[in-house]
């Protein structure tokens, strides 16, 4: 399939998906007009892709976590021992960044003695 194609099957942009070939996630075969040619386990690999990066991974991490991932899922195998290390200090450094933002949140409601609901909050000018 071309790039449009996987695009309109993924919901990811043809922007996203050159990116990804850059970044080595993807490998299209190149058609004799020089047009790329995705075959069928693509939108499965796209999938993957968008649901490690959501998860808050760069491309790196992708490109080392994807040939672990079995079938239609992400889950690992056994073959990505390595790999549980580094997803166990991305999973720190996000408990961590959700700790900051609910100190944030907290300081801001102790600022005026009660929470803050946020439906019925004015905006600041």
């Amino acid at each position: 399939m071309r790039i449009g194609e996987l695009a309109r099957r993924t919901g990811v942009s043809q922007r996203s998906l050159r990116y990804y070939e850059e970044q080595n996630l993807l490998t299209p075969t190149r058609l004799p007009n020089g047009y790329r040619d995705y075959d069928e386990r693509t939108v499965t690999t796209v999938r993957r892709i968008q649901i490690l990066l959501s998860a808050g991974l760069g491309t790196s991490a992708v490109a080392e976590i994807l040939p672990g991932a079995v079938d239609d899922t992400v889950v690992l195998t056994g073959r990505c021992p390595e790999l549980i290390d580094g997803l166990a200090k991305e999973r720190h450094r996000i408990d961590t960044a959700i700790a900051a933002l609910i100190a944030a949140r907290d300081i801001l409601d102790s600022l005026v003695g009660r929470p803050l609901d946020p439906a019925t909050a004015v905006p600041m000018r």
